[in-house]
């Protein structure tokens, strides 16, 4: 059955390849038996769902900035199934994070996994949530550049998904008290900042047409 679920994963990459707009690199992190089971845990005992495969379906985009300098560097904290250090995190799932996108200064688009496989990046929401990571930090604001290629990547799921919210990792917490919060510890919460309201502002503008819902 894993066999199948890794040649099923290939064959998306491979649909997104040839279907896709605007233009998106595929660069898939390691995506093994190991890293599957260790999805499936974390959707069971994190999100309190049991599947027979570590799949979503989106209905969230969250945007993140990676606190470093490179997707390269981005890769390379993704890649690895297990998560090294960080024991705030550890503690809850050896699973390593990820995001299914990274957006480079230049506003370059990659994708490290297919939309609707499972990927953590966002505490209670990562079950429904497509991950988008922009190369940044509070010391490298978020360009102009990866502005635009968020939009056009946002246009771009929403045609393909029934996407309700758009957020910023910031804001994830305000999501606690609804029914979209799935986190089986309630004390389970690490503090963001990233990409703030600066960016978010600017980038719901954009996308405005989109009649998205507001944020609870």
């Amino acid at each position: 059955m894993m066999r199948s679920f890794l040649l099923f994963v290939h064959c998306l990459f491979v649909t997104v390849l040839f279907a896709q707009s605007p233009k998106i690199v595929q660069k898939p992190i390691t995506w093994n038996q190991e890293r599957i089971q260790l999805s499936l845990d974390y959707l069971k005992n994190r999100h309190g769902l049991s599947q027979a495969t570590p799949t979503i379906q989106p209905k969230m985009v969250v945007v993140h900035w990676t606190a470093n300098n490179s997707v390269k560097a981005t890769f390379n904290t993704f890649n690895p199934v297990k998560l090294p250090g960080r024991p705030e995190l550890t503690k809850a799932s050896p699973l390593n994070v990820s995001s299914q996108f990274v957006i480079d200064r230049d506003g370059t688009i990659y994708q490290f996994l297919p939309d609707t496989i499972f990927a953590r990046h966002t505490i209670g929401l990562n079950y429904c949530a497509i991950g988008i990571e922009n190369i940044g930090s509070r010391q490298n604001p978020l360009t102009d550049a990866q502005l635009k290629a968020n939009e056009e990547l946002i246009r771009y799921l929403r045609k393909k998904y029934p996407i309700e919210y758009v957020i910023g990792h910031h804001e994830y917490q305000r999501f606690k008290k609804t029914s979209w919060w799935k986190e089986t510890d309630p004390k389970y919460i690490t503090g963001k900042d990233d990409p703030g309201d600066k960016f978010m502002h600017a980038l719901r503008g954009r996308l405005v047409d989109l009649q998205l819902n507001k944020m609870p």
